[in-house]
């Protein structure tokens, strides 16, 4: 495992090589959709290359963030075009449960537009938090900047591994399986400073 987690992060970093910022974009751009493209060997890697001297790490940054976007919008899409019985009937195949999309469908029915930008934060979730959205017609410009919120904080997280700890694939390795543990003071923060507003 810890081989071809190795063997997968050298690929990346030659192929954001060769394809620059538009390689970060499109590999994002499917981790942000319903493909299984993990964002933890997308981002550590061009964040390498930026301390490297060889990319823009506010570009990596931004270029994660644009294609997170653009995959998660490209997601809305689809919910408003197939439908939930289509979503549901072929979602099995990309990992789409009935039980996790109903749960996932009545929180963001409760709590909207945070919980866009929560789901942005959770791994797994994520990658889907756009199809309940879409069916439920959330407005466009503020799903966009939940989405452009919550990718912000994952994608900086991301870039700093990369950035501080370079090209040591141990370290990256080790790091990028604990992101959601640096997330966890974020997400405590954000949904206490919610309920206080949902009280007041």
């Amino acid at each position: 495992m810890r081989e071809l987690f190795f063997k997968i992060v050298a690929t990346i970093v030659t192929i954001v090589g060769k394809l620059g910022y538009g390689g970060i974009i499109v590999m994002m751009f499917l981790e942000s959709s319903f493909f299984p493209f993990p964002s933890e060997i997308v981002i550590p890697p061009a964040a390498y290359l930026a301390e490297n001297g060889e990319m823009n790490i506010f570009l990596v940054v931004f270029c994660g963030v644009l294609g997170s976007i653009l995959g998660a919008l490209f997601n809305y899409w689809l919910a408003l075009k197939l439908g939930r019985p289509t979503l549901l009937r072929y979602g099995k195949y990309v990992g789409i449960t009935p039980e996790n999309f109903d749960r996932t469908e009545d929180f963001l029915k409760k709590h909207g537009i945070f919980g866009t930008f929560i789901g942005r934060l959770i791994p797994v979730i994520r990658q889907y938090i756009s199809f309940p959205a879409g069916l439920a017609r959330l407005s466009l410009v503020p799903f966009i900047l939940a989405t452009a919120s919550g990718s912000a904080i994952w994608v900086i997280i991301l870039a700093a591994i990369g950035y501080l700890v370079g090209n040591n694939q141990e370290m990256i390795m080790h790091y990028s399986h604990k992101t959601f543990y640096f997330l966890l003071p974020v997400i405590i923060c954000a949904c206490l400073v919610y309920i206080y507003r949902q009280r007041k």
